[in-house]
């Protein structure tokens, strides 16, 4: 497999994908690398990549020692309160915080170490049973409720749009999602930022990118199939 290739093809679809999308936003790339080996990681590193994602706390900790040079590690699975001991102080963001238990964890950890940690809020755009995520009407209420967190930085949202072909609802959950971040730019909460709008994978990058989203997660059009051997 070429991931060289791979990475030039994928960087032509977000040049594409952002020339029709009416938001003049850079798009960050978060290659997804989950059950996929470290030689892989490093390769991409060499062609410029900096940000992965990893699914299980587990997995990525097993990757941080063994990767080359400086690589920020996301984590962007659902994350179990116990394993935030693991990961806290090791990863560049933390896209799935969904609720004030796991916050209260995060803060707590980071507290003692005297540091701050970044994080996205998930929302459950679907409202998918299987899915993480706060419900999207709840958002601005669970940033308050996160103020009394001081050490944790909010810097934007983070949502997974069901597995769908249908085009008009992916659209319009991506719309939706753009429409809060948009709203909470203004907002006047203490570390909040809107920074990043997390939405788009392999499957729909390219309808998020057009609809606002400046940070999309990539395995499969990178990576190939994933290996879950």
């Amino acid at each position: 497999m070429d991931l060289k290739e791979n990475l030039e093809k994928l960087y032509n679809e977000i040049s594409e994908a952002k020339e029709s999308s009416n938001f003049n936003r850079d798009v960050k790339l978060i290659a997804v690398s989950k059950t996929h080996p470290v030689e892989m990681i490093n390769e991409f590193h060499k062609l410029g990549l900096n940000d992965f994602g990893e699914n299980k706390v587990q997995e990525l900790i097993s990757k941080f020692d063994e990767v080359n040079g400086e690589i920020n590690f996301h984590l962007i699975g659902n994350l179990q309160t116990n394993k935030v001991k693991y990961i806290y102080n090791k990863v560049k963001l933390i896209q799935s915080l969904d609720r004030i238990k796991l916050a209260k964890e995060i803060d707590k950890r980071a507290k003692a170490d005297d540091i701050s940690v970044d994080c996205l809020i998930q929302i459950n755009i679907g409202e998918e049973e299987s899915k993480s995520g706060i419900l999207y009407e709840d958002t601005e209420k669970f940033i308050y409720e996160l103020q009394e967190y001081e050490s944790i930085n909010v810097k934007g949202l983070m949502a997974i749009a069901p597995n769908t072909g249908d085009e008009l609802l992916l659209r319009k959950l991506f719309e939706k999602m753009n429409k809060m971040f948009e709203k909470l730019s203004s907002n006047n909460f203490d570390r909040v930022e809107m920074k990043y709008l997390s939405m788009g994978m392999s499957n729909d990058f390219k309808l998020a990118i057009k609809e606002g989203s400046n940070m999309i997660r990539v395995g499969s059009k990178l990576f190939g199939n994933r290996n879950y051997n």
